[in-house]
C-alpha cells in the first residue's frame, strides 16, 4: 500500500467517526461500488460537507481532487496526509492530473465533483475533467448523490446541516464513460461528457424519488 493509499484509509476512518457522530448518514447502494480496481466516484456538490460525508460512507477509501484554496494553514498537511489531491482550478494543473491518474493506475478510488464547484448540486453543468480521467484510465464511473447536506432548517452551526439529522448517500450503478473505441480526441471527450451528464442526472433523479428528498 502506498503512503497516499494508507493516508486515504486513515481519512476514511476519521470520516466514519465524524460523520456518524455528528449526523445520521443513510447509505444506499454501496454494494454497487466495485470491490477492487480503479473507480471514479462522481458526486453532486451542493454543500462543503459532501466530500467528508462521502469519505465517511463510501465502502472504499477515496482520494478527492480538492481546490487549492482549501489547503490553508494546518489543513494543508492534514489533507495531504489523508491522501487528498490539491488542484489549481485556474488552469491545467498537470501535477494534480498526474496524481489523479496515479491513484487510478494503482487501483484506487478517485472522487470528483464534476460540476467543478459547489452549486445547486444537480449535475446541470459538467466540466470535461471527469470525462478525461474516465476515458484516459478506463476506470468505471460510479454516480453518487448526497442529499440533505444543504438542509438549512434547524441549523445550530452556520454553514452546516442540523446536527443528528439524516443525510442520504446514494450510490448508482458503475458505467463506462467511453464509447469503447479508446479515442481521446476532443470530440470523444465531449461525447463522453454528454454521456456522463445523462447518467449522473438520471441517477440523481432516481435517488430523489427513492429517498423522497
Amino acid at each position: 500500500m502506498t503512503a497516499s493509499a494508507a493516508g486515504a484509509a486513515v481519512g476514511r476512518r476519521i470520516g466514519i467517526g465524524l460523520m456518524n457522530g455528528l449526523w445520521k448518514p443513510r447509505v444506499l447502494g454501496a454494494w454497487r461500488v466495485p470491490a477492487a480496481g480503479p473507480v471514479i466516484m462522481a458526486v453532486n456538490h451542493s454543500h462543503n460537507l459532501d466530500g467528508p460525508m462521502l469519505m465517511g460512507t463510501a465502502p472504499r477509501p477515496v482520494h478527492f481532487l480538492i481546490k487549492k484554496e482549501a489547503f490553508v494553514g494546518p489543513l494543508d498537511p492534514f489533507l495531504r496526509g489523508i491522501g487528498q489531491l490539491k488542484v489549481d482550478r485556474s488552469g491545467t494543473d498537470r501535477t494534480a492530473i498526474t496524481g489523479a491518474l496515479d491513484v487510478l493506475a494503482a487501483g484506487g478510488v478517485l472522487g470528483i465533483f464534476p460540476e467543478g464547484t459547489r452549486g445547486e448540486g444537480d449535475f446541470a453543468s459538467l466540466r470535461a475533467g471527469l470525462a478525461y480521467f474516465a476515458v484516459r484510465s478506463g476506470a468505471p464511473v460510479v454516480p453518487v448523490a448526497v442529499l440533505g447536506s444543504a438542509e438549512r432548517k434547524g441549523r445550530l452551526v452556520p454553514g452546516l446541516p442540523p446536527l443528528r439529522t439524516r443525510v442520504d448517500v446514494v450510490f448508482g450503478d458503475a458505467f463506462e464513460a467511453g464509447d469503447g473505441s479508446g479515442r481521446r480526441t476532443r470530440t470523444a471527450l465531449d461525447e463522453a461528457t454528454v454521456r456522463i451528464q445523462r447518467r449522473l442526472s438520471a441517477h440523481l433523479a432516481d435517488a430523489k424519488r427513492f429517498t423522497g428528498r
